[in-house]
Order: C-alpha cells, then sequence, then structure tokens
C-alpha cells in the first residue's frame, strides 16, 4: 500500500459496539483508511471481508457465533489477501500465541493508543507485520516466557542458520524495532534493513514479523 495508492480498505470485527465506534472514529482520522464495514462476530467478519475485498481484518479474538481463531482460519482459505490484525487484552494470552503462530499480521492491545492503531493497519496492509515497542513487547516477552520450556531448543536450532549480522537484525525485531530503527541502531540503510529481514523470513520459514520475534524471543536474542 503506497501513500498515493488507492484506501486501505478495513473490516473492523468486534462483538461491542462501542469498541467499534472508537475504531471507526479513530481511522476514519486517517483519509488514507477506509472502513468499509463492522461485524459483531466472526461468521459475519468472513462474510464482509469476502464480499468487501478488504485489505485489513482487526479482528477480537472472544466473539460469539464463530471466534476470532476460527474466523482467522476461514479467512486464510476464503480471502489470503486479507492482513489480520488480532484485538486482545493481557488475559488472553495462548489464544493470541496461536493467533500469532496462525499467520497473524499483529495484535493490539485494545487501550492502544490510536497513532499505534493506524500504524498497525498501515503496517499491515504494507504486507508487513506491527509490533509495538512499548505494549505489544510486553504481550511477546509473556508469550515468550509462558512456553520457554518447549519451545527454546527448537528455536536456538533455527537461528544457528543465520549468519552473524542477521541475527543482530533478528535480536533488533525481537525488541520491537522498525526497519528504520534497527537500521538506526545497527547503521544500516532501512532499504538494507528490509533486505535482510525478508531473508531471514525466508532462511527461518516464518511467514512474517510477528513469528520472527517470537522466535527470536524463544532464543534468547534482543533480551536484556
Amino acid at each position: 500500500m503506497t501513500m498515493t495508492g488507492a484506501p486501505i480498505r478495513v473490516v473492523i470485527a468486534d462483538d461491542e459496539p462501542l469498541i467499534r465506534a472508537g475504531i471507526r472514529m479513530i481511522l476514519t482520522s486517517d483519509r488514507e483508511i477506509q472502513v468499509v464495514a463492522e461485524a459483531s462476530n466472526g461468521r459475519e467478519a468472513v462474510e464482509l471481508v469476502r464480499a468487501h475485498g478488504a485489505d485489513v481484518v482487526l479482528l477480537d479474538i472472544q466473539m460469539p457465533v464463530m471466534d476470532g481463531l476460527t474466523a482467522m482460519a476461514e479467512l486464510r482459505r476464503a480471502v489470503p489477501s486479507a492482513r489480520v490484525v488480532i484485538l486482545t487484552t493481557f488475559g488472553e494470552r495462548d489464544n493470541v500465541l496461536r493467533a500469532l503462530e496462525a499467520g497473524g499480521a499483529g495484535f493490539l492491545l485494545k487501550d492502544t493508543a490510536p497513532a499505534e492503531l493506524i500504524a498497525a493497519v498501515r503496517a499491515a496492509a504494507a504486507g508487513d507485520a506491527y509490533l509495538s515497542p512499548g505494549a505489544t513487547r510486553h504481550v511477546v516477552d509473556q508469550l515468550a516466557t509462558g512456553h520457554a520450556a518447549s519451545r527454546n531448543e527448537r528455536a536456538r536450532e533455527r537461528v544457528a542458520q543465520l549468519s552473524a549480522r542477521e541475527r543482530d537484525v533478528l535480536s533488533l525485531l525481537g525488541e520491537g524495532l522498525s526497519n528504520a530503527d534497527a537500521g538506526r541502531r545497527l547503521h544500516m540503510s532501512e532499504a538494507t534493513v528490509k533486505t535482510y529481514v525478508s531473508r531471514i523470513l525466508a532462511k527461518l520459514e516464518c511467514e512474517n514479523r510477528v513469528q520472527a520475534a517470537l522466535l527470536a524471543r524463544d532464543a534468547g536474542l534482543g533480551v536484556g
């Protein structure tokens, strides 16, 4: 999604009307984002994304009729081009992990700052994933800690195939840094970091930055 391209088409899926209204108000303040539909359950979300050809879906996990995780699986089959950003709370650790491992383009706390919400939608539409350096990083820490025993050894084995420079970049992904911030830290251009990220995702067989960041945390990178 370029700054001069068509609007980013978004579907908001949450069973609470007040949450949907708040998200809509924030997103429509950006003239390059268009909220095309709102859904109150997962089944409706899938139908609306198919009908409108949405670019990004903001998807709550806990919804009636069809929950967010089931809806996400349906969307990956029915509309694979749609990017899913999970709406969550701190109390949904295991569900968030499942969503990220299933290829979610990131997640947001429901009380996230408006600027982060817009940034997440833009990142997802651009084919990237969003990890904020603040609240989202804290949730990633919780996820990594909660599943460390069964995941760390395999994560270290996968990371071992990377070059030293690739591990440096992966470490910063684990900290939640953007390409631009990682470039400043490593004295590289943003374009060079982007090339490294693409190479890392291919080598590690990760679908997006979120999965790579979780892997980095499990392997002990970006910690401290």
